[in-house]
């Protein structure tokens, strides 16, 4: 546990180290007019400092920096005193007239890579959370029907199909009304779904008119996979928060693998709280000397998905952290309302 001093020294390293990107001098620290203690005293807190793994000495003759502890030691005072909760954050303007939930995450990740400067990724709700909304089945020419398949998330997938000769008007007027009184508010991909379509009361007729139609429904379950919108590269390459070249590699190598940033927010969804990772906190390689910020959204009992910043450990934690939580407050509440109406 560290003295209110070199609770104070310590910060003041951090929010010089994250303003100017250089290592800290011990006179730096001393030209605080409220550590009211002699440089000496400093130099002594700084090498305390060291020794407990929370500031590194780059260079013989360089000031301090702080490290991937240093970091963490701050993060988790700010977050248990509630100093980041104090914090107000910046409104975000997501739009939420938008009736399309992917549209709204779009939005909210494009957003929040604007208001931090930092990479933003977020994840959309799976399918596998979305039900069916409404079902149309239409006549595009008398042999040939389309049938698409709304979903309570947005989602929308359609299926063309050509038959021998003329399609019944009757039989398509049967079939929109069948579809929507049997399937609206059904999960994609159950038992109970799948039982619907080829009910044994059918006639033959019936029957093989939807049994045309059963792999649009197949296909939507199949591909219901995480999605995720990522925003923001070139504007964190361009704002040089990240030099080093081996970060710039670590970084891209990330981008370029989808499943690995999938890992990290599955990782975050599973977390109680707010998920934050510095440095060498992270299991991935790839993430060893970047950071995550990052909180899971959605309904009251359930995550649906994940908001998230990444870039490099000398980031302004308390922007955002601020700002992932302002993100998931407002998603929360836009997919608790598209839901509702559903």
């Amino acid at each position: 546990m560290l003295t209110t001093r070199q609770e104070r020294i310590l910060c003041n390293v951090v929010d010089e180290y994250l303003r100017t990107g250089q290592p800290v001098a011990s006179r730096a620290i001393a030209a605080d007019p409220e550590l009211d203690c002699a440089p000496s005293t400093v130099r002594n807190e700084l090498s305390v400092l060291e020794e407990n793994g929370l500031l590194a000495h780059p260079h013989v003759s360089a000031g301090r920096v702080p490290t991937d502890a240093g970091h963490r030691y701050l993060v988790d005072r700010m977050l248990s005193s509630g100093k980041a909760l104090a914090r107000p954050a910046p409104r975000l303007e997501l739009s939420l007239i938008r009736r399309e939930v992917d549209e709204a995450v779009r939005a909210t990740t494009e957003t929040l890579s604007q208001m931090t400067n930092l990479l933003a990724v977020v994840s959309a709700p799976s399918l596998n959370t979305a039900t069916i909304r409404h079902i149309e089945v239409l006549a595009l020419q008398p042999q040939v029907v389309l049938v698409v398949i709304i979903t309570s998330t947005g989602g929308v997938s359609k299926m063309l199909a050509t038959f021998d000769s003329g399609v019944d008007p009757g039989l398509l007027a049967w079939a929109g009304e069948y579809l929507n009184e049997q399937l609206v508010g059904l999960g994609l991909g159950t038992r109970m779904l799948h039982q619907r379509l080829a009910e044994p009361g059918l006639s033959a007729t019936e029957g093989d008119f939807l049994a045309r139609f059963a792999p649009a429904f197949d296909s939507l379950a199949s591909d219901a996979e995480d999605s995720i919108y990522v925003e923001g590269t070139a504007r964190l390459f361009s704002s040089g928060q990240i030099e080093d070249a081996g970060q710039v590699n670590e970084l891209i190598d990330l981008l370029e693998r989808r499943v690995a940033l999938l890992e990290i927010l599955r990782a975050a969804l599973g977390e109680p709280g707010l998920y934050v990772r510095i440095g060498k906190e992270n299991e991935l390689p790839a993430m060893r000397s970047l950071a995550v910020v990052a909180s899971g959204y959605g309904l009251h009992r359930r995550k649906l998905g994940t908001v998230s910043v990444i870039g490099p450990v000398r980031m302004d934690y308390a922007g955002a952290i601020a700002t992932v939580r302002e993100a998931a407050f407002e998603l929360s509440r836009f997919v608790e309302d598209t839901y509702a109406e559903n």
